[in-house]
C-alpha cells in the first residue's frame, strides 16, 4: 500500500542494524555491546523504581541525569540534553543544528545513520574521503560547509583523532556547528568535552550503550553551549516530551556515578582488544589502531565477505560492510576473553581450510 505514502518515504534508505539473533548459542561480536553486565548499583536503582509511581509520567527535563552527567563532565546541567539513545539526540541535532544552506560534512566511511538522516530531513551533505590509511585528515575540511560532524573515534574504523586536531578543527569553522560523536570516547579516546567552554559551536554526543553496559536502556547524551542545548530542547519539546522513562533515568544516573565499576570495565575490555588485536596479527591480519571496543581488521589473502560467512557458519557473528574502500575488513566487538578466544579458533580452522 506504499500509494499512501508521502514523497519523502519513497526516498529514504533506512539504516541497517547489526544482527540481533534469535539463537543464543552464538559467539556475538557484531553489534559493539558491552561484554559485561551493567553496574549493579544502575540494577538495584531500576528495581527501587519500579514501583507504583511507573503510573505517572516521568520528569521531562531528566533533571537528576543532567545532573549526575554534568558533575562527571564539570559542566552545568544547562550543558547537558539527554534522550532515547544517542541516535535519537543525533536525529535532533539533524533536525536542529545541521540543517545549513551550505552542504554538511562528514567522513566517506563512518557511521552509516548519519547520510540516512540527510534523507529523512532532506539535508545536503558531502563526504569527505579518509586518507589511505582510512584516517580522518583534518586539512581536507577546509572547504565551504554548513556544519561539520565527525565520529571520534571513527566507526567502523575505530581510529581517534588527538584532542589537539580536534580544536584545529573548531578554530577553522568557528561559524559552523562541529559535532563530535563519541560513543567508543571512553576506550582510550580523548574527549572534546574539554574544548566546550572555548567553542560555542561545538557540541559532544556520547551515549551509555557501551561503556555503560546498558544498550537496552537507550540513553544518550549531547554537551555543548547552552545555546546549542536550547535547539535541541526545543525540537524534543516538538516531537516527544518524555523521550526518557523513569527506570531508564534511574539507571542511567546511578551509572553515570558509579565511577568504581565504569574503570574496572573499560580497563578490561581495552586489555581484551590489545590481546585480541595481537592474536589476529599473529595469524597474518592487518589491523587498525584502535580506541573503540572493537577492531577493524582484514586478512591480505582473504575476503571479507568469506571470512564473514565462515565465521558465522561455525556460530560467530561479527560485522562486515559491503562499500567498496573497505569490503575486506571485518569489524570485531570486543568480547570476553573466552569469546576473543573463540573467535582466535574459528579463524584459525578457517585459514587452514582455505590453505588447503
Amino acid at each position: 500500500m506504499s500509494r499512501f505514502w508521502s514523497a519523502r518515504v519513497h526516498t529514504l534508505t533506512p539504516y541497517v542494524p547489526g544482527e540481533q539473533p534469535k539463537r543464543r548459542d552464538l559467539v556475538k561480536l557484531n553489534t559493539n555491546e558491552c561484554p559485561y553486565g551493567p553496574s549493579p548499583l544502575a540494577l538495584a536503582a531500576i528495581r527501587d523504581a519500579t514501583d507504583d509511581s511507573l503510573r505517572l509520567y516521568p520528569d521531562p527535563t531528566s533533571t537528576r541525569l543532567r545532573e549526575a552527567l554534568a558533575r562527571h563532565h564539570r559542566v552545568t546541567p544547562d550543558q547537558v540534553f539527554v534522550g532515547n539513545g544517542s541516535d535519537e539526540v543525533l536525529a535532533h541535532i539533524f533536525q536542529g543544528l545541521l540543517q545549513q544552506d551550505a552542504p554538511l560534512l562528514f567522513p566517506d566511511i563512518t557511521y552509516s545513520f548519519y547520510p540516512v538522516y540527510c534523507g529523512l530531513y532532506g539535508i545536503g551533505y558531502e563526504t569527505v574521503a579518509l586518507d589511505e590509511d582510512l584516517r580522518v585528515r583534518i586539512e581536507d575540511y577546509r572547504r565551504p560547509c554548513g556544519a561539520i560532524i565527525l565520529a571520534n573515534p571513527n566507526a567502523p574504523t575505530g581510529i581517534a583523532l588527538e584532542l589537539e586536531q580536534i580544536e584545529r578543527l573548531l578554530e577553522e569553522h568557528p561559524d559552523q556547528p562541529v559535532v563530535i560523536d563519541e560513543a567508543y570516547v571512553d576506550f582510550g579516546g580523548q574527549s572534546a568535552v574539554t574544548l566546550i567552554a572555548r567553542h560555542p559551536n561545538l557540541l559532544v554526543v556520547q551515549t551509555l550503550s557501551k561503556s555503560r553496559a546498558l544498550a537496552g536502556l537507550r540513553v544518550g547524551s549531547a554537551i555543548g553551549a547552552v545555546a546549542l542545548i536550547e535547539a535541541l530542547v526545543r525540537v524534543k519539546d516538538s516531537f516527544n516530551s518524555y523521550p526518557l522513562d523513569r527506570l531508564a533515568e534511574a539507571g542511567a544516573t546511578a551509572a553515570i556515578d558509579d565511577e568504581d565499576w565504569f574503570e574496572e570495565t573499560r580497563a578490561r575490555i581495552m586489555q581484551s582488544r590489545d590481546r585480541l588485536s595481537d592474536g589476529l596479527r599473529r595469524q597474518g591480519f592487518e589491523v587498525l589502531p584502535s580506541s573503540a571496543n572493537f577492531l577493524f581488521a582484514r586478512h591480505p589473502h582473504q575476503s571479507g565477505a568469506g571470512l564473514h560467512a565462515s565465521l558465522r557458519a561455525r556460530g560467530v557473528l561479527v560485522r562486515h560492510f559491503t562499500v567498496s574502500r573497505i569490503v575486506d575488513y571485518l569489524r570485531i566487538s570486543i568480547g570476553t576473553d573466552a569469546e576473543c578466544e573463540a573467535l582466535l579458533t574459528a579463524l584459525a580452522g578457517i585459514l587452514d581450510d582455505n590453505r588447503d
